[in-house]
């Protein structure tokens, strides 16, 4: 892209601007490290489509560079996810196609940047309030999931361990 025509992609809230390597919620800059900017850029090239995990790796990874693919690749999405507020389970932006690759999912539009947000634009602050609070509600509400995950775990354990005890002196 030339230097008039920024190379923009907008979804949702968010824009993303190649040129200044940010993104962007409703003129915001949004937190991402390098390897998952550049691999939402590589979704966002193509969206409906799938990106499979060899072509995520040969652009983010050259050849001859020693790393746990897999690992990486899983940070660099839930990094990605984890700024665009999205999730695995009920995918906005970035759907997983198991053991494939990955899928950007939302509609792009491609243009020049937007003006940044002015001062009489930004919401009041009990909007700020507001959603600070329901982010703070879904926080909460993700941590009581693992804590009844852990203990789903830990109650099958305890019962494959009892089953095991029965098991064994049945057949003694």
């Amino acid at each position: 892209m030339s230097a008039t025509s920024p190379d923009i992609r907008r979804f949702g809230s968010f824009e993303v601007d190649i040129d200044t390597a940010e993104v962007r919620r409703q003129g915001r800059r949004v937190k991402l490290q390098p390897q998952p900017f550049k691999l939402l850029v590589l979704l966002t090239e193509r969206p409906g489509s799938l990106v499979t995990r060899e072509e995520i790796r040969a652009q983010l990874w050259p050849e001859g560079t020693f790393v746990d693919f897999d690992q990486s690749v899983s940070f660099a999405v839930r990094q990605i996810r984890e700024a665009l507020g999205d999730s695995a389970a009920r995918p906005v932006y970035v759907e997983t196609v198991p053991r494939l690759g990955f899928r950007f999912v939302a509609p792009v539009e491609r243009g020049a940047a937007a003006p940044p947000v002015a001062d009489a634009a930004r919401p009041p602050t009990a909007t700020v309030r507001l959603q600070k609070a329901m982010w703070q509600n879904i926080a909460e509400l993700r941590l009581a999931e693992a804590r009844q995950r852990r203990a789903t775990r830990i109650a099958i354990g305890l019962l494959v361990l009892v089953l095991a005890v029965l098991v064994y002196v049945i057949v003694r």
